[in-house]
């Protein structure tokens, strides 16, 4: 999400602007989680058929937490 304002100043030139930039990710600072992990064989049960206590862990995230930066550009 991106917005921004451009300001004419006819003063310095006709063409002379200065435009104020904010940009944002993930706005709403929602997680997106990567897929669970799996036990180093990749099976989700032992041989004995029990549950492997690490199997579909949810340990880390796809994206950033939210950014926000601003910007100021001068055009002329």
């Amino acid at each position: 999400f991106s917005i921004f304002k451009n300001n004419y100043i006819p003063r310095i030139s006709e063409r002379f602007n200065v435009q104020f930039r904010a940009e944002i990710f993930n706005i709403l600072n929602h997680a997106n989680f990567a897929p669970p992990t799996t036990p180093n064989n990749t099976d989700i049960f032992d041989g004995t058929g029990t549950l492997s206590p690490v199997a579909g862990l949810l340990t880390r995230t796809t994206t950033t937490a939210r950014e926000i930066q601003f910007a100021v550009k001068v055009v002329f």
